[in-house]
């Protein structure tokens, strides 16, 4: 942990714990993904088309590629697990690629119910749907509404955290944190300028304090951290961070933190901290236990002093930031209208989506009661998901701003996903009006040999 001083210099300066960034306002002719090198450092790549034809040409190509039925818009598209890991078994035996279909689970760009058919053994995930195409920056996003797709290779890590037999209580996250060797080359550095520095010894300070505090470290939790699933919690991490310490202009209405905050009240918070988590209360679920839906947009944002332990216990501070709780309130009520314009918290909203609906899977049995063991998906020689470059390392950003005479102090935080809360008994909804049920009933499952997908 970071420990502060009350430095008069002038300039209030806060520190990013770097992953990417999409930059500044989102413009249709630039787009950004990141990339880890050969030494494990995440960077972002910015990618521009400035008449915006490059993506126009991949969308002409992509609709008259994609078959009509995939392509057409669907409120509610199904895709039964085990039946699509049959087809895939079936096309790897025969030396056959993978569909796209089967690799972005039919275009579906959310996930919002789980249902299970006895009588069948059908292990089957729903939401909307849409034809997709591969942007400037890698992401695959639906077509007509530029929300990303649902991928496998992420529905199968969700899977895995979850396995048959496996157990209950993984937590599913990510932290980037400064070192401690870093933080104390921060502290000599700042004891160095002391109260000698003024305005025109910004950029010294700001170089210095990159310099000495050097690259941030990249800690995953729960999942393997070189799978797409992985990449996407850090980057949406660190997007928010940029947001929230004012580097990143979002694409919508929202004051950051350094926007709020009182610089003496800062320095008073060595480490302030930040987590992506779930929204709990966002579970439904029909009498039978044969279906669920998810409820809501799924994210909260908040800050240390609210994060609940693994062991159930709350962290809680000494007292409260009252900047930084109106910076995670807003942020999250904001959340949905930031997604629509950012796409990677759209897409860590599908990892949290994916995740519980994994371990609701777990929960209920279905597994057994399906009698499927996931030989396919459970297996990384069967399906290997772990084909990225592992990020280990971040580098520092930093921005300098007049705001006071006070020093403002780094940020941490991550992600952190605890998935089998969501389906405690004090957070469940219940189904008063049997809605799940009926609509579960009302999708009888009747497919065709080889059929996996159905509208």
């Amino acid at each position: 942990m970071a420990c502060s001083r009350f430095w008069r210099v002038g300039i209030a300066t806060m520190l990013a714990l770097a992953a990417t960034m999409l930059g500044g306002r989102a413009h249709a002719q630039q787009l950004a993904g990141v990339y880890v090198d050969a030494d494990g450092v995440l960077h972002k790549r910015i990618y521009q088309d400035p008449n915006g034809r490059l993506m126009q040409e991949r969308i002409r190509s992509a609709r008259a590629s994609l078959p009509g039925d995939v392509r057409k818009r669907s409120a509610l598209r199904k895709v039964s697990l085990n039946r699509l890991e049959r087809e895939i078994a079936k096309a790897r035996k025969a030396g056959r690629q993978i569909t796209p279909e089967m690799l972005y689970l039919a275009g579906m760009t959310r996930l919002t119910h789980v249902f299970f058919y006895p009588e069948s053994g059908d292990i089957v995930i729903a939401g909307p749907a849409e034809g997709w195409v591969r942007d400037l920056a890698g992401r695959v996003r639906g077509i007509e509404s530029g929300r990303p797709v649902l991928e496998l290779q992420d529905m199968v890590v969700a899977l895995r955290m979850f396995p048959p037999g496996g157990p209950n209580d993984t937590v599913i996250g990510c932290s980037i944190d400064p070192t401690e060797e870093g933080l104390a080359r921060m502290q000599a550095f700042l004891r160095q300028v002391g109260g000698r520095a003024t305005p025109s010894d910004t950029q010294y300070i700001v170089d210095g304090l990159r310099t000495s505090l050097g690259l941030q470290k990249v800690r995953i939790l729960g999942v393997p951290p070189n799978t797409h699933f992985a990449q996407v919690m850090v980057e949406a991490d660190y997007r928010m961070k940029l947001i929230g310490i004012g580097l990143e202009r979002p694409p919508i209405k929202l004051a950051s933190y350094v926007d709020r905050a009182n610089p003496a009240a800062v320095s008073r918070n060595a480490l302030q901290r930040w987590y992506f988590t779930p929204d709990y209360q966002c579970v439904r679920v029909s009498d039978d236990d044969l279906a669920m839906a998810l409820e809501g947009e799924g994210v909260k944002l908040i800050g240390s002093d609210e994060l609940v332990r693994q062991d159930g216990t709350r962290v809680r501070a000494r007292r409260a930031d009252r900047a930084s709780q109106a910076f995670t309130h807003t942020f999250t009520a904001r959340y949905p209208q930031l997604a629509a314009k950012s796409p990677v918290f759209a897409q860590l909203r599908n990892l949290i989506d994916m995740t519980i609906a994994a371990a609701f899977i777990q929960k209920q049995d279905y597994y057994g009661k399906a009698d499927w063991t996931m030989p396919v998906f459970g297996d990384e020689r069967q399906f290997p998901v772990e084909t990225y470059a592992a990020p280990q390392e971040v580098d520092t950003v930093v921005t300098s701003r007049w705001k006071g005479n006070q020093l403002m102090t780094p940020v941490g935080g991550g992600v952190n996903i605890q998935a089998w809360r969501a389906l405690d008994l004090e957070n469940r909804q219940i189904d008063e009006e049997g809605e799940l049920a009926k609509m579960r009933e009302g999708l009888k499952v009747n497919l065709a040999e080889g059929q996996w997908w159905w509208d």
